[in-house]
């Protein structure tokens, strides 16, 4: 494989590098349970973002696609962001733990949360109308027919941990 091949995978796969970094600092810095809590509270907007009936009054008449766009998602992240904190209060923490202990199970809770997101990003919200997750990603996680499928395995996974 050539240095250019190479650049261009990783272009194309930028966004989900970038998601996945992001949780696995969040996940070294405050622990698993918040990643847990973070998947769960994910769900949780989601469902409610589906069904959430003022958006319209939200974007209003914001006239462009992108703050169209912007003003859903962060709608979304609200939604999540109080999801998040509901299950926070609700779950409780193990235990304080150190950053690197228990590693390999954060690093897995970080993949389930990206999951979600970059699923979210083309079947629920309009995060590709900002943002090319890339051809590679698309092929993986843009088919209508298995959405489902991967919403379930974030939860199967949970299960067994």
């Amino acid at each position: 494989m050539d240095a250019s091949a190479l650049i261009s995978a990783l272009q194309e796969s930028l966004f989900v590098i970038v998601v996945l970094l992001l949780f696995i600092s969040l996940a070294m810095i405050k622990g698993r349970q918040t990643l847990i809590n973070l998947i769960m509270g994910l769900y949780l907007a989601l469902l409610i973002s589906l069904e959430f009936p003022y958006y319209s009054y939200i974007v209003g008449g914001s006239g462009s696609s992108k703050t169209t766009s912007v003003l859903m998602v962060i709608v979304f992240i609200v939604f999540t962001f109080l999801s998040y904190l509901l299950f926070n209060r609700l779950m409780p923490r193990e235990y304080d733990e150190k950053a690197f202990e228990g590693f390999g199970k954060k690093f897995l809770y970080a993949i389930l949360a990206t999951i979600l997101v970059v699923i979210y990003s083309y079947h629920a919200l309009p995060v590709t109308d900002l943002v090319d997750p890339g051809s590679p990603v698309a092929s993986i996680f843009g088919s209508e027919s298995s959405f489902f499928w991967w919403l379930l395995v974030p939860l199967v996974t949970l299960f067994f941990l």
